[in-house]
């Protein structure tokens, strides 16, 4: 995504990025009002609101940010697109109160934007707008036309987000509330089918009165919830497993001095991708197996590992859960970690491993392993 979108700000640690397809939305306001008002006074118009637009949908997401942070909740960051602007969190707490809290912090950070809005027009005389005065050419172009449109679209925005289907706020809220009394897969489950069913309304609305953007909609409503009640299962099987459920503690290790013809073979007769390289049951590096690859094509046969060692990968610990290092190995685009324990390295947790424990947990629970946890220590490097 990072490499797709450019940076605009930075506001408390979280970088709010434009997508690249951003500016075809401007494109659209522009030739959309221009056409309405015949003039280059609409399409500047239309360019003008749709950003300030998109700053309240900014201001949205901060708030969901903030939210999110005041529990501890990684920001990555914010990106805006011509649909609209998403937060991307690090995780979505299980508690449901502080998803709650989360996910309710960004349409109040629209009505609240709402709540100024009216003392300025009461004290500047402007008069409450409507959604007659905010339509395209109605009330003009000017200053009070904007107002007007701005207002209407920031309530029907926190509106919007407020209907109760993943992945909108919504859905969100309503999900946090039923999880206040049942389990939270179960939860989830009765929250996207209620997701669902809204969806199939809008599709049905939008077919019969042709209107296909609510189509389009509610078709995305739709796939949303049933990719959200299939997350949250998923991840629930694992919940309770650790990195010492699933980790190969006879790995193939390699030592710095060790070639890439060397790793060749072991790749060839174990079929380990990856490797660790460890001098003394320290690890010194990691070669995922893109790195390995990529050398293979490029390098000579007798070249030293060491030359293409990487020393950025956090390595796992046994007591880690396994949700969070898959999530790990997503984010960095690897599929082996490896496992170190008190400055020792014990082996390799792979994603394939903890795919088959998930399926096992999930389709034959009695003969998976126990959900041992280990107690988890501080992390040291």
């Amino acid at each position: 995504m990072m490499k797709n979108s450019w940076k605009l700000i930075t506001v408390r640690g979280v970088d709010v990025r434009m997508h690249f397809t951003f500016p075809l939305i401007l494109i659209f306001a522009a030739m959309q009002f221009g056409l309405i008002s015949g003039s280059l006074t609409g399409a500047v118009f239309g360019v003008v609101a749709i950003t300030v637009l998109f700053v309240l949908v900014t201001l949205h997401e901060l708030g969901h940010s903030f939210a999110a942070q005041a529990y501890g909740i990684v920001v990555k960051q914010i990106v805006l697109s011509p649909i609209g602007g998403v937060a991307q969190l690090e995780r979505m707490p299980e508690n449901p109160r502080q998803e709650l809290v989360i996910a309710a912090a960004g349409p109040a950070v629209n009505f609240l934007v709402a709540m100024v809005m009216v003392v300025i027009a009461l004290v500047g005389g402007l008069g409450l707008p409507s959604l007659g005065h905010a339509l395209p050419g109605v009330n003009g172009f000017g200053f009070s036309a904007l107002f007007a449109y701005i207002f209407v679209y920031n309530i029907i925005l926190a509106l919007f987000n407020l209907i109760p289907a993943f992945p909108l706020d919504g859905g969100r809220i309503l999900r946090a509330l039923l999880a206040m009394r049942l389990d939270y897969v179960r939860a989830t489950r009765l929250a996207a089918n209620i997701g669902r069913l809204a969806a199939v309304g809008f599709g049905l609305y939008g077919l019969f009165n042709g209107g296909l953007f609510m189509v389009l909609i509610a078709l995305f409503i739709f796939t949303a919830a049933g990719q959200e009640a299939q997350y949250v299962t998923i991840r629930r099987a694992l919940k309770g497993y650790q990195v010492h459920h699933v980790f190969n503690a006879s790995a193939y290790r390699l030592e710095p001095e060790s070639t890439l013809r060397q790793a060749a073979d072991l790749m060839l007769i174990g079929g380990q991708a990856s490797f660790a390289v460890v001098r003394d049951d320290s690890l010194l590096g990691f070669v995922p197996h893109v790195d390995l690859v990529n050398a293979l094509r490029r390098r000579p046969p007798y070249t030293a590992i060491s030359e293409i060692i990487r020393y950025d990968i956090l390595p796992a610990r046994l007591s880690e859960e396994l949700v969070d290092v898959e999530m790990r190995m997503a984010e960095n685009h690897l599929d082996t970690l490896p496992v170190v324990e008190d400055g020792k390295y014990l082996g390799l947790v792979t994603a394939k491993q903890i795919d088959l424990l998930r399926r096992m947990a999930m389709s034959a629970p009695d003969a998976a392993p126990g959900r041992t946890v280990l107690p988890v220590a501080p992390r040291t490097m």
